[in-house]
């Protein structure tokens, strides 16, 4: 039941206002008419349009749009501090509800997808393939992720270099918690295999604001340490703290020319989608 709720979720999210993530705008012999242009010696005579030299006695070549199909490998951060709740709002379930909407539009699309899951046991690794009971069993491996241990750890990087050596769209979402730069050796070592990156960067309303209804004591999910602090006193450096530790991440990850896009668990997921769409689009002009 928690696996078809989890693809209902994903179909209600994309049905309806998403068009296309990687629509391509090459032209050539596919099936969605573009435009006619004029023959050109070395054109291949097979696209030549009859009908056109008939009514205009011209060649003409007809010329339409090709989807191209892509693989498409989803990367969720398993650490435990992706158990941070705030409110109803837990940034794991964030998480695979993006994921799970995301691989049903990629799936529709005829794209291939997959998944790694990262956490301290390691790398999971799930192939990319196109079809429906591969984008059913990608919904059950998220809906039994538990979040636990830290972030997987450099030394397990190398099962990267495992898979397909054809480029992949990587849509990766996480709190970017790190101890020692594991994250961002993670990023540089994507950018080797060539791969374009995403990142979804995910907090949660209660982290921006520093708003936790008067828990005067914070633990941290992945070692246990905990502090104690006066929210009120302690609100405005916190936040700009917080700013300039964000444009730096924002920089840092810009000149990595990775797309990066912070999300607030708050957020509806159809707009943060339809907001990072718009974004990537606009990027791509």
């Amino acid at each position: 039941m928690a696996i078809k709720e989890l693809s209902l979720s994903a179909k209600m999210i994309i049905d309806g206002f998403m068009s296309g993530i990687n629509k391509s705008t090459v032209k050539g012999q596919g099936l969605e008419f573009s435009q006619y242009r004029s023959y050109q010696p070395g054109d291949d005579l097979r696209s030549l349009d009859w009908k056109m030299f008939a009514r205009s006695d011209r060649y003409y070549i007809r010329e339409s749009e090709i989807e191209t199909n892509i693989s498409v490998r989803f990367l969720i951060d398993a650490s435990a501090s992706m158990n941070h709740r705030d409110g109803d709002y837990v940034k794991l379930d964030y998480a695979k509800n993006l994921i799970a909407a995301l691989a049903y539009l990629g799936n529709a699309q005829g794209d291939a997808i997959g998944l790694y899951v990262l956490n301290d046991a390691g790398i999971f690794s799930m192939a990319a393939k196109q079809d429906f009971q591969h984008l059913s069993r990608l919904f059950y491996m998220l809906e039994n992720i538990q979040p636990k241990g830290n972030f997987t750890q450099p030394i397990q990087y190398k099962e990267l270099y495992a898979g397909s050596n054809k480029r992949e769209l990587l849509i990766f979402v996480t709190d970017l918690y790190e101890t020692n730069d594991e994250i961002f050796t993670l990023l540089d070592t994507l950018n080797t295999l060539k791969h374009e990156v995403v990142v979804f960067h995910l907090m949660a309303r209660n982290e921006l604001e520093l708003d936790f209804k008067g828990y005067a004591t914070f633990e941290d999910l992945e070692t246990g340490a905990s502090i104690q602090i006066d929210q009120a006193k302690a609100r405005a450096e916190y936040k700009k703290n917080l700013a300039t530790y964000l444009e730096k991440t924002r920089l840092k990850l810009l000149d990595k020319r990775i797309f990066h896009r912070m999300i607030c668990t708050d957020q509806p997921l159809d707009q943060a989608l339809r907001d990072f769409l718009n974004q990537r689009n606009k990027l791509k002009v």
